[in-house]
Parts: structure tokens; C-alpha cells; sequence
């Protein structure tokens, strides 16, 4: 799978569940959201080899 996180690429060849991609990239999945193929996904969700995957940073503030 391809994935674009905050400009860089990684490729995974293997499918994983949300929440190891987040822990392959050392990310939280609490500040963190995943859309693969368009579509927002949850930390249960499979994700596959041929999926396009982007993680987008959950910003907060007041």
C-alpha cells in the first residue's frame, strides 16, 4: 500500500489493520486520522496492499 504522510511516502507491501500502520509509523491513533482510498477509516479496519492511504494530523485548539 501507499502511504502519504505529511508530504513523505512509505509503501507497505503486506495488508495491516489501522492501528499497526499507526504503530509502524510511531503515531498516535488518538491525534491521528486514516482515509484509504477516499474513504475515512477506523483503527479496525484492514487495510490492503493495494490501498492509497493518507494520515492526517487531528488538530485542536481553542
Amino acid at each position: 500500500m501507499n502511504v502519504n504522510w505529511e508530504g513523505r511516502e512509505y509503501t507497505f507491501e503486506k495488508s495491516m489493520l489501522v492501528s499497526r500502520l499507526l504503530e509502524e509509523l510511531k503515531l498516535s491513533k488518538e491525534g491521528h486520522l486514516v482515509v484509504a482510498n477516499d474513504r475515512l477509516v477506523t483503527e479496525d479496519h484492514r487495510l490492503e496492499a493495494s490501498d492509497n492511504v493518507r494520515v492526517i494530523r487531528v488538530v485542536s485548539g481553542g
